[in-house]
């Protein structure tokens, strides 16, 4: 079966607001309501830029404007896979990676992922170039899943479990806990700017959630690269009490040399990364040098569930798990995690105020939603999505 077209679409589907009043307004977290993620990136150290993960800062524009990508079969049938930042990606897909692909076996996606991996060497393969790359091989996962009549699950080698487990990201924990929630990661409010006084509040906050969650659950820290390596081994240092599962994501991506010394220098207290980490060769030297316990590769920026599958392979190798980026809450995180052994958890991002419904406010038709902190996939073929052609418009 050919590939007849790929386009770059706009999700225009009408959802109903939440018919369920919150209860209350966000917690403060770090001075500020807190959100979902209220983790400062590292443009936020100056004053004049927004914090907050989610506004349109510079450079981060179009991270809420999320592109799909549909790929048709020659006989009609089609796959759906997503990323963000599409103004920059579109022109890639639509230029280089469609006349690439059409017209070839849809079946083959091992095939088309190296043809496009090989041709992207001159560009860098890394950075947009697998955000573009990642949509597409998703899309070719969910059509050939369809075309077979069996979920993407099956296509990965079949379930390792019953269901998900999960871990919860949020600010607000009473309200997780009220879900049935028994895994929380918290945001980081603070950079290395911020000096003790920063650590001394981080701290605090810290302190009061492993209070509020008790001392059986897993507690994390969403650092999102804000910190060097000596402003980390003295937060690191300061959180050794809590009990921490992990801290995460501490340096930036490039910095693998920091990560290594960093784990020599804290060996209590596990490292997570690897959201922003692009390809499986960035993976294979942070890997190799042993610079951290969990790698967190991002299914739709890092090149999409072939790459993954590559990535998950070099950390199974090292005895380490994968624990993909926001793995509850997208379909093709909730296939492969389903599928892996060493994919113990996933994380679920709450973005449901206080008394509202999961289901009230979930923008993916057809996802199966966490129930007391379990996650039963969905058994319809390809990625389970109920998405409808009229669904979407050419992505402008």
């Amino acid at each position: 079966m050919k590939i007849k077209s790929i386009e770059c679409l706009k999700l225009v589907r009408a959802f109903p607001a939440p018919s369920t009043p919150p209860r209350h307004p966000l917690p403060m977290v770090g001075g500020k309501p807190g959100r979902t993620r209220n983790n400062p990136h590292p443009i936020h150290r100056y004053p004049d830029i927004l914090t907050g993960a989610f506004v349109p800062n510079p450079g981060e524009a179009f991270f809420t404007r999320t592109m799909f990508v549909r790929v048709t079969a020659e006989d009609g049938s089609w796959g759906i896979g997503s990323s963000h930042w599409g103004e920059y990606t579109k022109a890639f897909i639509e230029q280089h990676i469609a006349p690439l692909l059409i017209g070839r076996d849809c079946m083959a996606i091992e095939h088309l992922n190296d043809l496009m991996w090989r041709s992207f060497q001159r560009l860098g393969h890394t950075g947009l170039v697998s955000m573009a790359q990642a949509p597409v091989d998703i899309a070719l996962w969910d059509l050939k899943g369809k075309l077979l009549g069996v979920p993407v699950y099956t296509l990965l080698g079949g379930p390792s479990r019953p269901e998900l487990d999960t871990y919860v990201t949020t600010s607000d924990i009473d309200w997780a806990m009220e879900l049935g929630f028994t895994r929380f990661k918290i945001g980081n409010f603070i950079q290395l700017t911020d000096g003790t006084a920063g650590i001394n509040r981080l701290e605090d906050y810290v302190a009061q959630t492993r209070e509020k969650v008790g001392p059986d659950a897993d507690l994390m820290v969403n650092v999102v690269m804000g910190y060097n390596v000596e402003f980390a081994i003295r937060v690191a240092e300061r959180l050794r009490p809590y009990n921490l599962a992990w801290l995460e994501e501490p340096l930036m991506p490039w910095d693998h040399e920091g990560h290594a010394q960093l784990k020599h220098a804290v060996p209590t207290v596990p490292l997570a990364t690897g959201e922003t980490h692009r390809g499986r060769h960035a993976f294979a030297e942070l890997i190799g040098r042993r610079a951290v316990d969990i790698v967190q590769p991002d299914i739709s920026w890092t090149g999409g569930l072939s790459e993954t599958l590559k990535i998950y392979a070099l950390a199974e190798a090292a005895g380490l798990q994968t624990l993909v980026h926001v793995g509850g809450g997208r379909p093709e995180g909730q296939h492969f995690s389903l599928t892996m052994p060493e994919c113990t958890l996933a994380e679920y991002n709450l973005r449901s105020p206080a008394g509202v419904p999961l289901e009230e406010v979930s923008r993916v038709p057809g996802l199966a939603m966490p129930v007391n902190g379990k996650i039963r996939v969905s058994d319809a073929p390809g990625l389970g999505t109920d998405y409808h052609p009229d669904d979407f418009v050419p992505f402008d």
